[in-house]
């Protein structure tokens, strides 16, 4: 089985260009210009978005270099102790929502201090599945596109963040207990 899982990662990639490629041909669709066509259009995306996501890593830096995310920590655990919640994972439940990329680096030290077969590494592997980068995807692609009147996104999204971080919580106990 793994090997054939394998087989089919290997060869997934190139066989679904090759698809496309084929397709493109078959219906007559010039394939490189339209290729073309779209890198520009995503430059441009990439262009317009810049200044939106040196923003959103810029606070991000600044929430973990500047103590506030110790001193929310410190506020927060005796809370954290009373509902038996390890207090290594709340960075990563409190940094998920902005970056991608911070709280992969949380989840990567856990994992590497504490083993990815410990509570704490499936905890954060799991959180980190379950929840989404939802104040950057606000920020970058809401900003891009000019939605300014993102309430009800932020609102749903931080929910759910909310939702995966819970069950994450239940579901690693649960099976790893």
């Amino acid at each position: 089985m793994y090997q054939w899982v394998s087989l089919l990662s290997l060869w997934a990639i190139p066989v679904m260009i090759a698809f496309v490629l084929l397709y493109g041909w078959n219906k007559r669709v010039p394939v490189y210009e339209t290729f073309v066509e779209g890198a520009k259009g995503g430059l441009t995306t990439t262009i317009r978005i810049l200044p939106h996501l040196i923003a959103m890593m810029v606070a991000v830096t600044m929430f973990r270099e500047s103590g506030a995310l110790e001193l929310l920590l410190g506020a927060i655990r005796p809370v954290l102790d009373a509902i038996h919640v390890p207090e290594e994972i709340v960075p990563l439940a409190l940094l998920r929502p902005m970056t991608g990329t911070g709280s992969l680096a949380i989840a990567t030290d856990l994992i590497a201090q504490y083993g990815p077969d410990s509570f704490l590494g499936r905890l954060a592997a799991t959180m980190q599945g379950s929840t989404d980068t939802t104040l950057y995807v606000l920020t970058v692609y809401f900003g891009a596109v000019g939605i300014r009147n993102s309430g009800y996104a932020l609102k749903v999204g931080l929910w759910s963040d909310l939702a995966g971080v819970i069950f994450s919580l239940l579901v690693v106990s649960y099976v790893f207990s």
